[in-house]
């Protein structure tokens, strides 16, 4: 088993990081933009309903919901494109220049830290 391996397996906790499709999951879950942006609470809902109602929050139902179930809905299509969807749509944000960057071009500052 390699390092990179090792570290997955041990930043997922009980997720199995050998199934295709998880690495975008834990992505999505790990992202704190879900906090204020509510685009991927459908994806989670779907995962597991009753849990996203008590919780509102992906990595508690991305721990907790049984390997099978996730296995099954990463097998569904469906789910897969609209999970991919949303990591493309992350990662073109993450990519892009926000309001600041535009605004200020020549700024120094390149990074802000939240406290």
């Amino acid at each position: 088993m390699n390092e990179e391996k090792i570290t997955k397996n041990h930043l997922y906790g009980f997720l199995s990081s050998d199934k295709e499709g998880i690495d975008e999951l834990v992505e999505l879950a790990l992202n704190l933009r879900w906090s204020w942006n509510h685009a991927t609470d459908d994806l989670w809902q779907e995962l597991n309903a009753d849990l996203w109602e008590l919780t509102h929050n992906p990595w508690i139902v991305l721990q907790t919901t049984s390997q099978n179930q996730i296995e099954s809905k990463l097998a569904d299509t469906a789910f897969r494109k609209k999970m991919n969807d949303l990591v493309a749509l992350r990662e073109l944000s993450t990519s892009s220049s926000a309001w600041f960057q535009e605004a200020y071009p020549a700024a120094p500052l390149t990074c802000v830290a939240y406290f």
